[in-house]
């Protein structure tokens, strides 16, 4: 004979577990899609169909959910879901690994230019490259202080050419100036322009690592492109699977709680209600009014108590067994 105590515990727990996990493939659905979010729902279907549909049309899936099975074959099914998030973990491991790789050499090309990546702005004609005695130095200057520059530049230190400075780049708050000058005077100029504040980039032109660099975000670009539509399949064909199998297990639940709360032989009707907002109440009164003589004790619940049958995590208690499906199952940011 099934102890359906036992039974009742295992489905319990099997259904916080499989919730949790539809949670996490749905909001996960949702960071992948990125700005695509409007289509989130569209994609987070059960058997084809939207939840609501799906959840108002359920009937049991004889194939593959035998009724006459045992607590071992639950298990099993249970399992599957461990299978289901141990896989989310790993493709979001990866996934997120590429795509903050990405991003932060991303970042590096945006935002100001006192600190983003100059390797797209500057060119090799830019500098005075290869010489023993020149250097070319990159000067970020407020675009307030333009003409302090031009006045200044010469003079900040000795030794800087004449006439070599040239506007590079622009933002919305500065400008990118090169001037050559001799390498001995480097530090000199550093500390005058500093002081008139003029800050000075801290830049090596070196083509090959700003190749690699390009070459490495091309890379990154094409990986997160080639993973992004098999990890979208993937991820909507198993929230199918979860979803599913959450709604059995919640109609599983349904039945043990009856029989632990109205006992043998089996004698009552499991239904699904969609009121509107502004009707719930309404139905609660009719409902009360109906099932009454179920449970005499239905208005006043000691939370404390162990009583098998009766979901104690709920602050709610009604005569008959109530359940709660909520298909919202995104949490936006």
């Amino acid at each position: 004979m099934v102890n359906l105590e036992r039974t009742s515990v295992i489905y319990l727990t099997g259904f916080f577990f499989w919730l949790n996990v539809v949670r996490k493939v749905a909001q996960y659905m949702a960071d992948v899609l990125e700005d695509s979010r409007d289509k989130v729902q569209e994609n987070l279907l059960a058997n084809g169909v939207d939840l609501v549909t799906y959840v108002t049309r359920f009937h049991w899936d004889m194939a593959k959910y035998p009724i006459k099975q045992s607590l071992k074959n639950i298990s099993e099914i249970m399992s599957k879901v461990t299978q289901i998030d141990n896989d989310l973990k790993a493709r979001a491991s990866a996934y997120n690994s590429l795509k903050g790789n990405l991003q932060s050499l991303e970042r590096k090309n945006v935002g100001s230019i006192l600190t983003r990546s100059l390797a797209d702005i500057v060119k090799k004609e830019d500098f005075v490259l290869d010489s023993e005695y020149l250097i070319t130095l990159l000067v970020v200057v407020p675009k307030t202080s333009y003409p302090d520059w031009q006045k200044t530049y010469e003079t900040l230190s000795e030794m800087v050419v004449p006439r070599s400075t040239k506007l590079l780049f622009e933002d919305q708050d500065s400008g990118l100036f090169s001037v050559t000058l001799f390498r001995k005077a480097i530090d000199d100029f550093k500390h005058k322009a500093r002081e008139n504040k003029f800050m000075v980039r801290d830049f090596q032109y070196n083509e090959e690592e700003m190749k690699a660099d390009k070459e490495e975000m091309t890379r990154l670009s094409t990986d997160k492109k080639k993973q992004f539509g098999p990890l979208v399949r993937w991820l909507k064909v198993n929230f199918s699977e979860a979803f599913i199998a959450w709604i059995h297990i919640k109609a599983l639940r349904v039945f043990t709680e009856s029989v632990l709360r109205y006992g043998l032989p089996v004698n009552f009707q499991a239904m699904l209600l969609q009121p509107n907002r502004k009707n719930v109440k309404k139905l609660r009164e009719v409902l009360q009014d109906l099932y009454k003589h179920l449970d005499s004790s239905a208005t006043v619940i000691d939370a404390s108590m162990d009583i098998p049958g009766l979901n104690l995590s709920q602050q709610e208690y009604y005569p008959y067994v109530y359940y709660k499906i909520d298909c919202n199952l995104l949490e936006f940011k």
